[in-house]
């Protein structure tokens, strides 16, 4: 399959799986209001709901910005799914380093996409495992150590995230320093949250996104932060360079 008949086919099977995913998640709920007739009234769900929305639409605008460069065409089972920052991107980001393949690249796509579909296929295995165990288990899951070790799975899930990104050499490239930048925008958040008002992590993830782009290109022209490229890895664009210059040659050779 040519590599545009195959994103063509990505983004088909997402449509099409993101509209089946919107109309059952909207779908059930409509049908129980019709069956119990219990529709609410548009003014009920801008009440109940504009709370919600405020926290939420920027959260979700916000995730589709800064995921879907790291995913690729894996972000449409990984929205459908969910779970996206304490499963799905974990799981991309360590099969892209195992991998060494780069982000936002054809292979880094592919294994994308895999990491996430095998992170998929594995938590609904877990979860029907632990809906038929969960009163044979109970006693072990209420227990003390049980719920002791489960108060340190988010920070360990979002440390190990953190440390991923700072350590990757996927795809033979380095960027040394990267951590400067976002120390300004960090400690503007942590600023105006603590002194300020409560900050909600979609809006300040969407006003951090074009600061950190300012930072990172402040400090790389400054050549306080840098981009290395390994030992017998070519850059991205040497890379392309060369492919464009194979499909020239064979061009011309084709034409003689």
């Amino acid at each position: 399959m040519k590599q545009k008949d195959y994103i063509r086919s990505i983004h088909r099977t997402g449509r099409i799986g993101s509209i089946l995913a919107i109309l059952c998640m909207l779908g059930i709920p409509a049908v129980m209001c019709a069956a119990y007739h219990m529709f609410p009234t548009i003014l009920d769900l801008l009440l109940f709901g504009s709370g919600l929305l405020a926290m939420y639409v920027p959260t979700s605008i916000s995730e589709v910005i800064t995921y879907v460069p790291m995913l690729g065409s894996a972000s449409y089972i990984t929205f459908i799914t969910g779970n996206i920052s304490n499963l799905k991107l974990p799981c991309a980001l360590n099969a892209l380093e195992m991998a060494d393949v780069e982000q936002n690249s054809d292979a880094g796509d592919a294994v994308a996409t895999v990491a996430v579909a095998v992170s998929s296929i594995v938590t609904t295995l877990i979860l029907v495992a632990g809906v038929l165990l969960l009163v044979p288990l109970q006693p072990i899951l209420e227990s003390e150590p049980v719920q002791t070790a489960s108060g340190y799975m988010l920070p360990a899930l979002y440390g190990c995230l953190f440390l991923s990104q700072m350590t990757s050499k996927a795809g033979g490239t380095v960027i040394r320093g990267k951590l400067k930048i976002v120390a300004l925008p960090g400690l503007l958040v942590l600023l105006v949250h603590v002194l300020v008002t409560p900050v909600n992590r979609g809006i300040a993830i969407l006003a951090c996104i074009p600061l950190c782009m300012v930072c990172a290109r402040f400090l790389y022209r400054k050549g306080w932060i840098r981009v290395q490229h390994l030992r017998g890895t070519a850059s991205p664009e040497n890379a392309r360079q060369e492919t464009e210059a194979a499909a020239a040659a064979a061009a011309d050779s084709g034409k003689e």
